[in-house]
């Protein structure tokens, strides 16, 4: 698949931009702070329905407007389609001049792959980003996730408001019953999906991983989660209600699930150096794009923001040919040297992509 025009008006710095793009790489060069970020923003934001640099929508409208929109026309192999953000007041979503009633309908029409200079240290931060690569990864493929996700942290909020009543107004603990018993339902589904990603990710990860090193490391990937079935998830609510009352917040659950990457047996988030860092987000990303292009039978796009200048030559050169017939989005600010490359070069300067 691959995306033939991005249209954008009042988006960040941009005021009224149109950009066609090639089926292979697309290269936006330029200074900092000139609007390229911008471009893979709203490639995704029309793939997934929210930032990957905001919690709030209105962010992204530029400053001197009071509504945004952005419009993406792609092209699979069975099909042309259209997606439209329209941000003001509220976010609508239009598929194809449709708009759309639920995420699910707007997931998987754009498949993507993202790097950001923030996916290094992913393993370095707090297990909440890690969580994220896999619902990303997994709602592309499986809209309906993105429901019982969002359903099981509605619940997680509403046992958590109860255990404040119970704090502070000694309201009765039997009732955390309901909670808890919904809780287990949810989890259960989510702990399903989760863990057949990251048994397709452990399939792909350890070649993958071998090649990029030269097979100098040897890589494993853990999935950790306090659910096993349901009852003993019940269990273990239960267990930690007197906590969990004392806390004010639910201290077990999958929303506290993690993902675990050991180089060599040893945990990378303790041992592992920068540039195995690197190499181990780099080849769960590659896992990530096999894994989409078996579901769906044709490649995903692959978005790299700042993400090239990162790599030698050699590495660059490597990268590339694992990708090959992929289309690219790639940011910079200075014009990479991609020899005997199909590409696409954008200038971007004070808001406006020109080639």
């Amino acid at each position: 698949m691959h995306i033939d025009k991005i249209k954008l008006l009042n988006f960040r710095n941009y005021i009224n931009q149109e950009i066609e793009l090639d089926k292979n790489i697309n290269i936006f060069y330029g200074n900092n702070a000139q609007g390229k970020t911008n471009i893979i923003e709203s490639i995704y934001l029309c793939s997934i329905g929210k930032s990957y640099r905001t919690s709030k929508d209105k962010e992204a409208i530029n400053l001197e407007k009071d509504f945004s929109t952005v419009e993406i026309e792609y092209s699979k192999k069975d099909r042309e389609g259209k997606i439209k953000l329209e941000l003001s007041n509220k976010k609508t979503i239009l598929v194809n001049d449709i708009k759309a009633k639920k995420m699910s309908e707007v997931l998987g029409n754009i498949n993507i792959v993202l790097f950001t200079p923030d996916d290094i240290t992913i393993f370095k931060d707090g297990p909440q980003k890690r969580r994220k690569i896999l619902d990303i990864m997994i709602s592309q493929l499986r809209p309906a996730y993105v429901h019982n996700l969002n359903t099981y942290l509605k619940v997680i909020d509403q046992r958590n408001n109860y255990l404040k009543q119970i704090k502070f107004e000694n309201k009765s603990e039997e009732m955390l019953e309901i909670w808890e018993a919904k809780l287990a339902d949810y989890a259960e589904i989510i702990y399903e999906y989760r863990k057949e990603f990251v048994e397709k990710i452990k399939a792909k990860i350890k070649e993958i991983h071998k090649k990029i090193t030269n097979n100098k490391e040897k890589i494993d990937i853990e999935y950790i989660s306090d659910f096993k079935n349901k009852e003993d998830f019940k269990k273990v609510l239960e267990e930690h209600r007197k906590l969990d009352i004392i806390k004010g917040f639910t201290t077990k659950g999958i929303h506290r699930d993690d993902l675990k990457i050991y180089i060599e047996d040893k945990e990378i988030e303790k041992y592992g150096s920068q540039g195995q860092h690197r190499s181990a987000i780099l080849s769960i990303k590659l896992s990530e794009l096999e894994i989409v292009k078996e579901e769906i039978e044709e490649k995903p796009i692959l978005l790299l923001d700042d993400f090239m200048s990162e790599l030698d030559k050699e590495r660059r050169e490597s990268f590339l040919e694992d990708v090959k017939d992929t289309q690219i989005i790639i940011t910079c600010t200075d014009e990479l040297e991609l020899e005997n490359e199909k590409k696409k070069i954008f200038y971007v300067e004070n808001r406006k992509s020109a080639r």
